[in-house]
């Protein structure tokens, strides 16, 4: 790996690290003024708590090469980085930052599901508890040569493996399963369904949706790990899926509402970077376009779910990142070029159907350990510490309660 390359995923791993406050902008901007705070404070504590426990352990489950069955590296292997702290040209290091950022990006993911309403204590113990079981072990299982890699010959041997370049499966369906399982445990706001829960800074969303967009260039284009024709193929495609996604979603809105928002142009970019996460370096322009559209319309509809089976994902995680990244992996079955890297080939490409297999058994694995371990650590601080303020924080604003602060003083 020579300067260049260093230079680049460094260069990436920066911009990952920027989405996190730029997804707290995002979030806070979509929150209820007297939430915003918190809101925002569990993107940044995500950083501080799963940017110490990568350090100690979480990088060593994630990549440590000790793999116990493929299910996840031995978390003593490398017990706070004192090994790879002495590794002579420095790849591992490099390994080690560029896949904190991810960690750090996917626990704060979650949160938005939980707006107005989760302790903040109860949010640390759990973004803790799910970096470390849950996130860690799928990422060992996609990028580290586990279960779900070509590599460790378990459910893909003598298979076609599934293709994941930065993250479908590893960041965005785990993160959306998480977070429809926790809004499922803590239950719906006071109001739901009866009293609008609009956002109270839009410039603040739009922002934060800028930031992600930019930071997410890192994100996949860094996932390339070198700064190569590869790097530039993902590099165009995440701004082409995003794009058509964005007027995807606002068509869709228009259709349905009469109405194109400027949430929707912000939430149709953010389900194109979702859905082309997993598929930039397997697609074609042509085809990142494709994918663009499909998530934008999909997940237009998807956010509505949430009013019909009443489930209370305050901030759509679950209709833009579960669902989006469940698109995204599977259309990589469909329009994966016979030209890509990994090798197989989509539908419309010559492929006889096993890589769009691949690809849901993939997704499908990870759905049910997410959902399950998710399960388990939600009902642990349940039924010890409390997951959910009481009433009358939540009517008052949970971020005096939680925070001893406000954003922004009352009018005089």
């Amino acid at each position: 790996m020579d300067s260049g390359n260093i230079a680049w995923i460094l260069t990436s791993a920066s911009l990952v690290l920027l989405m996190t406050p730029g997804l707290a902008f995002f979030y806070g901007g979509m929150s209820r003024s007297k939430s915003v705070l918190n809101m925002m404070m569990m993107s940044f504590s995500a950083i501080g708590v799963v940017g110490v426990l990568w350090v100690l352990v979480g990088f060593s489950i994630s990549s440590g090469s000790d793999s116990v069955g493929g299910w996840f590296g031995n978390p003593a292997t490398d017990f706070g980085m004192t090994e790879i702290f002495q590794d002579p040209d420095g790849i591992n290091l490099i390994l080690a930052a560029f896949g904190a950022t991810f960690a750090i990006i996917t626990v704060a993911l979650i949160s938005g599901a939980v707006a107005d309403r989760m302790k903040f204590s109860a949010w640390i113990i759990f973004a803790g508890l799910w970096a470390v079981l849950v996130y860690s072990p799928v990422s060992h299982w996609v990028w580290g040569g586990g279960l779900l890699s070509g590599e460790a010959g378990m459910i893909f041997e003598n298979m076609t493996a599934p293709q994941d370049i930065a993250g479908g499966t590893v960041v965005h369906i785990n993160a959306g399963v998480a977070g429809l399982v926790l809004c499922l445990l803590l239950g719906v706001r006071k109001g739901f369904g009866k009293e609008p829960f609009r956002p109270h800074n839009m410039p603040f969303v739009m922002l934060g949706a800028a930031l992600l967009w930019f930071g997410w260039f890192g994100f996949n284009a860094g996932s390339e790990w070198a700064a190569d024709a590869g790097a530039a193929q993902i590099w165009l495609n995440t701004l082409a899926a995003p794009a058509a996604a964005m007027l995807a979603w606002l068509v869709t809105e228009k259709i349905r509402d009469g109405k194109a928002t400027s949430l929707g142009a912000a939430s149709g970019v953010v389900a194109g970077l979702v859905a082309i996460t997993p598929a930039a370096l397997s697609v074609d322009p042509l085809g990142a376009l494709a994918i663009g559209v499909i998530a934008g319309v999909l997940c237009a509809l998807a956010v509505g779910l949430k009013y019909k089976f009443g489930y209370d994902d305050s901030l759509d995680v679950v209709g833009i990142h579960l669902v989006g990244g469940i698109v995204g992996t599977l259309l990589i079955g469909i329009f994966a070029t016979d030209t890509n890297s990994f090798g197989a080939a989509g539908l419309f490409y010559g492929g006889d159907g096993s890589l769009l297999l691949a690809q849901a058994i993939a997704a499908g694995v990870v759905i049910v350990y997410s959902a399950v371990v998710t399960l388990i650590i939600g009902l642990a601080i349940k039924h010890t510490i409390g997951l959910r303020v009481t009433e009358e924080i939540e009517i008052a604003g949970i971020d005096l309660a939680e925070h001893g602060e406000t954003a922004y003083e009352e009018a005089k």
